[in-house]
Order: C-alpha cells, then sequence, then structure tokens
C-alpha cells in the first residue's frame, strides 16, 4: 500500500528540457531532463548519480517508488539506490539493484550470490521499452519490493539505511538511455480506516492509483480498495461517500469530470471486486475545487491527487 504521507515527488513535470531536475540533488553524470512522446523524462546516458532529498530522517515505515523506461536489456545495474549520500553496503545499509533482468542486494548480510532474484524472460520483453513499476515497503527491517506486479523479496529483516537522503544510480548508454519518468517517496502513517471515520469523519488515500489523465484503476489499489471494502463488512451499519479529488492542471471542467469518473471507479470496484452493498457508497467528483495543499509545487499536485472516504 503507497505511504499516504508524501516526503518527495516529481514526475518532472516543472523542469525545464536540458536541464537537471530541480528537485533532485546532482552528484555526477551525464542526466537531463527531456521530452520523450510529449512527457517530460529524465534522461541518463551513462552511470550517474543523485540523491533524493527526504528533509528529514528517513522514518521507519515509508514506501519509494520508481517509474522507469529501460530501452537497454544488457545492463545489469540500470537502477541502485541506498540510504544516505555514499555508498556503504555495510551490515547496517542495503543497496538494491534492478534491471529487467532481475534484482539484487549488496549489504546487510546479502551479496550478489544470495540475494539475486531473475525475472522471467516473459516478463523482461515487456519490460524493455515500457515504464515498469517499481515498488519498495520498508517497515522497520521488513523489506517488501516489487516490479510491476511480480513481488521480488519479502525480507523480514533487511537494515535501509535511514538518513536525510538515499543515493540513485541511473545506468544508460548514449545508444540505449534509460528514463526515469517519477520518484515517490512517501511515509505509511498507521491511520485505521473506521479510527479516522469515528475521530474525524473522513480517511484520506493516495494509495488509490489512476492511469494518467483516466479513471482506470491500476493494480497498486487492491490493497486500499480491500481496506474499505473489509471496514465495511465488518461495520454493518456503516455508510460512505467517496469523494475524487484532483490538482489543477487542466481545466476546471475536465477536472471535475475526470474526479466524477474516479470516484465512480472506486465504488466499481468496491461493488463489483470486492461485494460491497451498492446502497452503502455514494460517490462525489470534486475536481480541483478544494485542494489538501497548495498546487504550485509537484509534491503538492501529487498530494490533491487523492480519494477521500466520508463517513455518512
Amino acid at each position: 500500500m503507497p505511504g499516504n504521507k508524501i516526503l518527495f515527488f516529481t514526475d518532472f513535470t516543472d523542469d525545464k528540457v536540458g536541464n537537471f531536475a530541480r528537485g533532485l540533488k546532482y552528484v555526477s553524470g551525464p542526466m537531463e531532463v527531456v521530452e520523450r512522446e510529449g512527457v517530460k523524462v529524465l534522461r541518463s546516458t551513462a552511470r550517474s548519480t543523485m540523491l533524493i532529498p527526504v528533509g528529514r530522517i528517513l522514518p521507519q515505515r515509508f514506501t519509494l517508488e520508481f517509474d522507469i523506461l529501460s530501452t537497454n536489456p544488457g545492463i545489469n545495474d540500470q537502477l541502485v539506490f541506498e540510504g544516505g549520500k555514499d555508498r556503504d553496503r555495510g551490515p547496517q545499509s542495503a543497496e538494491v539493484e534492478w534491471s529487467p533482468k532481475g534484482t539484487f542486494i549488496l549489504g546487510s548480510g546479502q551479496n550478489a550470490g544470495t540475494s539475486p532474484v531473475s525475472i522471467p524472460e516473459a516478463m523482461q520483453a515487456r519490460l524493455v521499452g515500457n515504464v515498469a513499476h517499481i515498488r519498495v515497503l520498508m517497515d522497520s527491517g521488513y523489506f517488501k519490493m516489487y516490479v510491476n506486479e511480480r513481488r521480488m523479496y519479502n525480507n523480514p529483516d533487511l537494515q535501509f539505511r535511514r538518513d536525510s537522503v538515499i543515493r540513485v544510480e541511473v545506468h544508460g548508454s548514449e545508444e540505449q538511455p534509460v528514463f526515469v519518468t517519477s520518484i515517490r517517496l512517501a511515509e505509511s502513517e498507521t491511520d485505521v480506516l473506521y479510527d479516522a471515520l469515528t475521530a474525524k469523519g473522513r480517511w484520506v488515500t493516495q494509495g488509490i492509483l489512476f492511469a494518467t489523465g483516466k479513471a482506470d484503476l491500476q493494480p497498486e489499489s487492491q490493497p486500499v480498495l480491500k481496506e474499505i471494502a473489509t471496514t465495511l463488512k465488518k461495520y454493518a451499519d456503516l455508510k460512505v461517500l467517496i469523494e475524487g479529488h484532483t490538482d489543477n492542471v487542466g481545466s476546471a471542467a475536465s477536472n471535475q469530470t475526470l474526479s466524477d469518473a474516479r470516484a465512480a471507479a472506486v465504488k466499481a470496484a468496491l461493488v463489483g471486486d470486492f461485494g460491497v452493498d451498492a446502497d452503502r457508497v455514494s460517490t462525489k467528483g470534486l475536481g480541483d475545487t478544494r485542494p489538501a495543499v497548495p498546487n504550485t509545487t509537484a509534491v503538492g499536485r501529487a498530494q490533491n491527487r487523492r480519494v477521500e472516504v466520508v463517513k455518512q
């Protein structure tokens, strides 16, 4: 389940083509923002290093997500990340390395001989040339990692260094660059749905994800949808309103239509996939009319793209 308190986010929409991404800290290597098929992305054409600024020491419970587009199946360490600004790989610091062929971990008792997890060849073919969604959950020492919907690790005892930055390496080549399309880091606050509804009357989540500009639910939304459905089934007298909210990109009319459709899609999934009584769920789209924070930054816009569950 994606963390619900965003610590860092970029999709490079605020960056200037030809420059390095403003929100990240540059360390070394050829990286620049380019436009690819009408979308701004960060391109690496050799081994490159940058830092994700956290703003404070990483919490014990967080999620880290990368969207990576690889055009090169041959490089083994196309995405590398580790807590702290310098490479450590020691007993208290794990470095994670990914490519379309698989993953491995160096440090925290792991090495290239004990930690590799391969990706099946059929899946490798789908990853090269397409955006891969890489998701990590850290909960104290518990480490989970997914590539798209395939689980790579479920390690209950991995030491990922908590620091105020995360070092990231992206390794492409001139002929076959690697593109980063977004990075999201969020703290996972333990805010129980029913308790929040009882205390505040509403529960806010960025864990229900949609295709960009569409109302198509992403597979990563399933844990949050399941939590809502489980709560409704447990408390038979509970009725909820599903509110859809957007950022302010695009016209007010299009955002209103999109938020209506997204709220309806959540209800449809709760009813169709989880067996919730349709009479207990209503929907409302609010477009960009109620931002939780200003829409002036990528982080703010990400925070405003949300679903709220309101007690009725």
